[in-house]
């Protein structure tokens, strides 16, 4: 029988092909509750719905979130009732960050600057005393 789409399941090994992380990441990430493929045997076969999770954590790794910010995210999504409260958590949780990154940013502006002056002045020094 075909399966649809929809209803494809990814072993470990595509899953961790598609997404550049080990088996070993995908395992831990199992045990962590941010995804659950269903077990036979041995082998984990991962549905949409895992391979979609774990999009959204390395998205959210990028980014800065923890495993632990990530999971209370997604957890959001399960409930599935579109309850307004859980949607402005994460619009809080997703500003609070993007704060976190602009301020980094900020001190990163800063520290290049620093190292451009201190860089100007000791290749300065440099050309006269080569001179």
């Amino acid at each position: 029988m075909k399966q649809t789409t929809q209803s494809r399941q990814f072993s470990i090994r595509e899953m961790s092909r598609e997404f550049g992380v080990t088996a070993r990441t995908l395992r831990f990430y199992e045990d962590k509750g941010l995804v659950s493929p269903v077990r036979k045997g041995q082998t984990r076969l991962f549905s949409n719905r895992d391979r979609g999770r774990v999009r959204m954590v390395l998205q959210g790794k990028r980014v800065g979130f923890t495993l632990d910010e990530i999971k209370e995210l997604l957890d959001l999504y399960e409930l599935g009732d579109a309850q307004v409260p859980q949607m402005k958590e994460a619009v809080k949780k997703f500003k609070e960050r993007i704060a976190q990154l602009e301020e980094r940013r900020r001190e990163i502006d800063k520290t290049i600057a620093d190292l451009t002056r201190s860089c100007d002045v000791v290749a300065g020094m440099l050309k006269e005393r080569e001179a």
